[in-house]
């Protein structure tokens, strides 16, 4: 197994792992976790670094264990476009597909527990619990990917923040296997310029609805990141769904 150098702190034990319960070896017991372990590696990356570029060859499908990532897709005159975010516990790379779709780029500093592509899809055919996983995570994955094309598309400035955040909230907290309603606290790893290139608005715009939604009491700040949301409901009401609201879970 590789072991990564960087400053990151990542357990090398499955059954210890931050996004166990999440991840595509959730189901897994304990003699697959072991088949797993043989063939995982850890890798690094550093914010602004590209993980892979869309059309290359991967030999390799990961989970985000720490940091998120941007899916984009670059046109043929150079403009690029952001069709969405990996964050923890998501799957990068496809069982079945030589080639990656999307340019992959880490937004935070990021690590990922990589499995070895080959070995991978072999284990899929006799592991009944990665491929039943897998599948879960395809259909969140497009919940996702439908979300994110309302999401840039149809709302406002304000509610792209507003979903934005909550988005990030409902996921820390499932992550930390707590309740996504009443108070949420969590760091936002993301910086305002990334906010503003990911939503497509301008700097002064996002800070201008971030100091809005704080002046309304709907979210606190403390510090450059650290964000509390005294009430997760009132918030999610101005990210502009309906209660059934199709977010990321």
């Amino acid at each position: 197994m590789t072991r990564i150098t960087s400053k990151f702190q990542t357990t090398h034990d499955c059954a210890d792992c931050p996004i166990r319960h999440r991840a595509v070896c959730a189901r897994c017991e304990a003699d697959e976790l072991a088949q797993l372990e043989q063939i995982k590696y850890y890798r690094s990356f550093e914010a602004g670094q590209n993980v892979v570029w869309a059309g290359d060859q991967m030999d390799f499908v990961a989970s985000v264990v720490t940091g998120i990532a941007t899916l984009s897709q670059t046109m043929e005159d150079g403009r690029r476009q952001m069709v969405g975010l990996l964050l923890p516990s998501d799957f990068v790379g496809r069982p079945g597909r030589n080639n990656s779709a999307y340019d992959v780029v880490a937004a935070t500093d990021l690590v990922m527990c990589c499995f070895r592509k080959n070995p991978f899809e072999n284990m899929m055919l006799r592991t009944p619990h990665i491929g039943q996983r897998l599948l879960e995570m395809t259909l969140d994955e497009l919940d996702a990917a439908r979300e994110w094309m309302l999401l840039l598309g149809r709302k406002t400035a304000r509610e792209k923040i507003a979903s934005l955040l909550c988005i990030i909230a409902r996921r820390d907290a499932s992550l930390q296997l707590r309740q996504s309603d009443g108070e949420l606290r969590f760091d936002l790893p993301l910086t305002r310029e990334a906010m503003s290139e990911y939503l497509g608005l301008t700097l002064e715009t996002v800070s201008r609805q971030m100091s809005s939604l704080r002046k309304e009491g709907l979210i606190i700040t403390e510090g450059k990141r650290h964000i509390i949301i005294p009430d997760f409901d009132s918030l999610l009401e101005e990210t502009g769904d309906d209660s059934d609201g199709g977010f990321l879970v």
